[in-house]
């Protein structure tokens, strides 16, 4: 079995869980939380909108391919889970968000992870972009 490199980003957000997980699964949402980001679901497979099955496809402005995820993890309003199709440079690539009560807020934990192929790269790579998609979605769970 190959080795996986992981990594997490938390915060605290000053918003109950319910609406921390109403902007997380309003998957064509993250088109709003960068400029240029165009968001699209396919829900054939799914059980419920947006829910297991349902695959999304994330194009951002430039020349770098959409990168196309699969919910596999639809747990409201606690888990959010995915899997890597397409254009993202990882082995294996899956991502986890979840939520959790924090005193009147929520706890939000968002780990990405991949099959190790150079340990030090991926590791260092998860761990920037888990970050950045934490602060780009607490941005937008903020805003509400």
């Amino acid at each position: 079995m190959s080795k996986r490199a992981q990594a997490t980003a938390r915060t605290t957000l000053p918003i109950s869980p319910e609406r921390a997980w109403a902007v997380l699964a309003h998957h064509e949402g993250m088109a709003s939380w960068g400029p240029g980001m165009k968001v699209s679901v396919d829900d054939a497979k799914a059980q419920t909108p947006g829910g297991v099955g349902a695959v999304r496809r994330i194009a951002a402005p430039g020349p770098a391919p959409a990168i196309v995820e699969e919910i596999v993890a639809f747990d409201a309003p606690r888990v959010l889970g995915y899997r890597g199709l397409a254009g993202v440079p990882f082995a294996d690539y899956r991502g986890e968000v979840r939520l959790s009560p924090q005193g009147s807020g929520t706890r939000v934990e968002w780990t990405l992870s991949a099959r190790s192929r150079v340990p030090l790269v991926e590791q260092g790579a998860l761990a920037v972009i888990s970050r950045t998609l934490l602060a780009l979605y607490s941005r937008a769970a903020r805003k509400g």
